[in-house]
C-alpha cells in the first residue's frame, strides 16, 4: 500500500505516487509548486555532449506514476523545448503512468494562424510534437490565443492569472477608483475578465499596428480621466504597445497607469523603455525567469506557483479545475 499525505491546505488525501520534475526554464518557479503542492522535485540531470546536444537521466524509479513536468518554453525557446519533449520521452520509456505537462509560458504562442501566404502555424506543430511524444495532459497559463487548447488532441487544463492579480491589486488598495484598460480590442476579453475580479468598469485603446513590434495609438474608448488605470496583457515582449499605451491614457487624463500582465518575456528595448514611462508600476508573474538585469524596481512579481499547484492536487484528485477560473484564487484557495 503506497504511503498517503494529507493535503493540510483542503483535508484532502492524495497519493505519493504523484512526482514533480524540474527542467532548466525556471527551476525556482518549480520549486515553489512543489512545496505548494508538499513534495520534494524529482531527482534528474541535465547535460550536454559537446557539440550541445541535450542528455536527460531521470535519477529515481517513476514507473506506475502520475508525473508532473514544469517547463515554460521562453527564451532560449528552442532549448527549452528540446529539454522537455527530451525528459518526455524519457519518462514514457520508463513506464510512467501518465506525463502532464506543465507549461507556465507556453512559446510560439503567437504563430498560432496564417495571417499571410505560406507561413507555418507553429503554436500547432508545438502541439502535434508534445502530443506525439507521449504527454497525457498540458496544464498552460494564459495561453497568447485560447484557441491553441483546441490543437491538441489530449486533456488541457488553461489556467488564468487574472485571480492572482486581482488579489494583489485588491490588496494593496489599487483597485480603487481603478478603471482596466485592455491594450487592443484582442485583449477585451481578458481585461473584461480581471475587471469582474475588481468590480471596475473596463477601457480599450484602439490603436493600428503597421508591422511587428510597432504599434501606433489611436484614440482610447472609456473614461479614464482621474482615475488609476491597470493596463493588462498576456504578455509585455518588447513594450512598445505598453508603453505608447500608457502615456496616452496619462495623456487622456489618467491620474496613474498601472501595467500588468502574466508573461514577463521583456525582449529587446523593453526595460529601458519601462524605465522612461510615466508607468507608475509592472505587475507581472514568475511564470518566465527573470533575470537580475531586468529585475527595475518599477516590477512587482506576483507568483503562480500556489495556482499550478492547487489545480496539480486537484487534477491529482479528480477534482474539478473550474473554480481556479471563476473565483479570486484567496477564495478558491479555501475549497
Amino acid at each position: 500500500m503506497s504511503q498517503i499525505l494529507e493535503d493540510t491546505m483542503t483535508n484532502r488525501y492524495f497519493d505519493t505516487k504523484l512526482k514533480i520534475f524540474a527542467l532548466s526554464s525556471n527551476r525556482p518557479l518549480a520549486e515553489k509548486v512543489a512545496e505548494n503542492v508538499g513534495l520534494d522535485l524529482g531527482q534528474l540531470s541535465v547535460n550536454r555532449f559537446s557539440d550541445g546536444e541535450i542528455q536527460i537521466n531521470i535519477e529515481e524509479s517513476v514507473r506506475g506514476d502520475n508525473v508532473y513536468i514544469i517547463q515554460s518554453t521562453s527564451a532560449p525557446v528552442n532549448d527549452n523545448l528540446m529539454e522537455l519533449l527530451i525528459l518526455v520521452d524519457a519518462l514514457r520509456r520508463a513506464s510512467a503512468r501518465t506525463i502532464n505537462v506543465v507549461i507556465p509560458y507556453y512559446g510560439y504562442a503567437r504563430q498560432d494562424r496564417k495571417a499571410r501566404s505560406r507561413e507555418p502555424i507553429t503554436a500547432k506543430l508545438v502541439a502535434n510534437m508534445l502530443q506525439n511524444s507521449g504527454v497525457s495532459r498540458v496544464l498552460a497559463l494564459d495561453l497568447h490565443a485560447a484557441q491553441i487548447q483546441g490543437f491538441f488532441d489530449i486533456p488541457v487544463d488553461h489556467l488564468m492569472g487574472a485571480p492572482l492579480l486581482a488579489d494583489y491589486f485588491i490588496q494593496k488598495g489599487i483597485a480603487e477608483e481603478a478603471v482596466v484598460v485592455s491594450p487592443d480590442h484582442g485583449g477585451v476579453t481578458r481585461a473584461r475578465a480581471l475587471a469582474e475580479f475588481l468590480k471596475s468598469p473596463i477601457a480599450i485603446i484602439d490603436k493600428r499596428r503597421p508591422k511587428a513590434n510597432v504599434a501606433q495609438i489611436m484614440n482610447i474608448i472609456g473614461d479614464v480621466k482621474g482615475k488609476k488605470c491597470i493596463m493588462l496583457d498576456d504578455m509585455i515582449d518588447t513594450a512598445g504597445t505598453i508603453t505608447l499605451g500608457a502615456q496616452a491614457l496619462m495623456d487622456a487624463g489618467a491620474k496613474e497607469v498601472y501595467v500588468s500582465c502574466t508573461h514577463a518575456v521583456l525582449s529587446g528595448p523593453a526595460i529601458e523603455r519601462l524605465e522612461n514611462s510615466p508607468i507608475k508600476q509592472v505587475v507581472v508573474t514568475d511564470s518566465i525567469k527573470l533575470p537580475k538585469e531586468k529585475q527595475i524596481d518599477k516590477i512587482v512579481q506576483v507568483s503562480v506557483a500556489p495556482l499550478i499547484a492547487s489545480a496539480i492536487k486537484r487534477i491529482n484528485e479528480n477534482r474539478a479545475v473550474s473554480p481556479l477560473f471563476h473565483n479570486r484564487f484567496t477564495e478558491t484557495s479555501q475549497d
